[in-house]
């Protein structure tokens, strides 16, 4: 069963930078497409970016030159980096694994905070 655990969360300014992993374990990431949602306060989980095996990618466009999703095979790791944050960022950040056929993974999340 695949297992996985987000990190790098925290509290930033705006304007900061900070870089979430997402540590997969379990299954090879290569199986998967990989993403990155979030959901901020009262608002439903949405997409934020997703990357497939091949290293292609999608990037919503409220974060597009912002963000960048990227993923690690060796590692087994998938990484958000978040650049120019802004207080509308402010949410949980959540990894989820899409498989080609089958159920979605996802990790407990991690929080991010961004002050004005």
């Amino acid at each position: 069963q695949v297992r996985l655990v987000e990190s790098g969360g925290g509290l930033v300014q705006a304007g900061g930078s900070l870089r979430l992993s997402c540590a997969v374990s379990g299954s090879s990431i290569s199986r998967y497409v990989m993403g990155w949602y979030r959901q901020r306060p009262e608002k439903q989980r949405e997409l934020v970016a997703n990357i497939y095996k091949t290293g292609s990618s999608n990037t919503a466009d409220s974060v597009k030159g912002r963000f960048t999703i990227s993923r690690d095979n060796a590692k087994n790791t998938v990484y958000l980096q978040m650049n120019s944050l802004k207080p509308e960022d402010t949410a949980v950040y959540y990894c989820n694994a899409r498989p080609y056929f089958g159920s979605d993974s996802w990790g407990e999340g991690t929080l991010v905070t961004v002050s004005s």
